[in-house]
């Protein structure tokens, strides 16, 4: 085999192999399911840097590490008819997550809105599954979390606020629905141990360090990034010129709407390190979902919604162009490849699988690289 061949593997062997990982670590059957669909989402969607890639570091190495609970205690603080409050218990993530937009779309199908915050949670994959939810369900979905502190504060150079994604979905008339799903950094963490899997340099403007300047030392960004030597940068980037004070907001209202509302830990107290010894992150999230039928026919929002992103689409390119996108059709493009083609693995990754099965006893997975 190739040290740098990639394989690619079909959706369902990956989600029912995740799932039985799950398993063996004594999640229970169905939140095994649950945290497989949401790993196996976001690479099906192209977004490599929250799929299985992250299966050992984050989920499997912190159960082992007994930082993260594989049976999810799932207590209800404090509801009213249109909210509830949640505690996570420091369970699987993704099983709190899609309970907590569940609760928000049931709040909303009767009330019209339905929002619910969770405290004391853990990663939980990609936030746009959680409100692509709320949009098969004909509402608008807001999901934000807030995570380990990587951003730096306009004008300042330590990390002090997560990557915080601020995303929403709404339906549309067309095959896909606007799925607007990033971090309110110019990149994330994800995407740097993505490099380096890949053993490339992170482009300039991404990272700087304590000196202010940027950095692209890929493998020891993610070191530096756990001492305080280096921070990513929000939206906009370094200072006010090209506008990263935007970045920087947003960032502080998702970790203010993370915490401030379910009492929840903040910024350095999810650093994840306490004494220098390995804690549970207790992460916070928020979950809205908006009923359109309160407002409008849902059909007519729809069409409404459709010809907006296609008036965008069609509007004039700019030269060398071939294409304008609307957020979440290259998500929807790339799934429509990989359903077929299947999930590209790097060696890293398969590496890592080859562990897990080896380690969980799962003998009767025989990957394709393997063949």
């Amino acid at each position: 085999m190739s040290s740098s061949r990639i394989y690619h593997v079909k959706p369902e062997f990956l989600k029912q192999f995740i799932a039985d990982v799950f398993i063996k670590l004594g999640v229970p059957a169905d939140e095994s399911l649950v945290c497989s669909e949401v790993l196996v989402a976001s690479d099906i969607r192209g977004i490599d840097s929250h799929g299985v890639n992250r299966l050992k570091p984050i989920y499997y190495d912190r159960i082992r590490d007994k930082i993260l609970n594989p049976k999810t205690r799932f207590e209800i603080v404090k509801e009213t008819p249109t909210t509830a409050v949640i505690d996570g218990h420091n369970g699987m993530g993704m099983a709190i997550a899609k309970r907590c937009m569940q609760m928000a779309i049931d709040k909303a199908k009767q009330l019209g809105m339905g929002m619910v915050v969770a405290r004391n949670s853990t990663h939980f994959g990609i936030a746009g599954y959680y409100a692509m939810m709320a949009s098969e369900a004909g509402m608008i979905g807001q999901v934000g979390t807030n995570a380990r502190p990587s951003i730096a504060p306009t004008f300042g150079v330590q990390n002090m606020l997560g990557t915080n994604p601020l995303t929403y979905a709404l339906p549309t008339d067309e095959k896909f629905p606007f799925v607007l799903d990033c971090a309110t950094s110019v990149t994330q963490r994800g995407k740097i141990e993505y490099y380096d899997r890949f053993g490339l340099p992170t482009p300039e403007g991404l990272v700087i360090g304590n000196d202010g300047m940027y950095r692209t030392d890929t493998k020891q960004i993610l070191k530096d990034l756990n001492t305080g030597d280096a921070a990513l940068l929000p939206l906009g980037g370094v200072g006010e010129e090209t506008a990263g004070y935007k970045g920087y907001g947003y960032a502080t209202l998702v970790e203010i709407l993370s915490s401030a509302l379910q009492a929840g830990n903040f910024m350095h107290a999810l650093s994840g390190v306490k004494n220098n010894k390995k804690v549970p992150i207790e992460l916070g999230h928020f979950f809205m979902a908006i009923n359109i039928e309160s407002f409008t026919e849902l059909k007519t929002f729809k069409k409404y919604t459709g010809n907006i992103l296609r008036e965008l689409r069609a509007s004039k390119k700019a030269p060398g162009q071939k294409r304008i996108y609307t957020a979440g059709e290259k998500e929807y493009l790339a799934e429509q490849t990989r359903i077929k083609k299947g999930i590209p693995l790097p060696i890293e990754v398969q590496n890592e699988l080859i562990t897990m099965r080896n380690e969980l006893s799962l003998k009767k997975y025989i990957f394709p690289w393997e063949k």
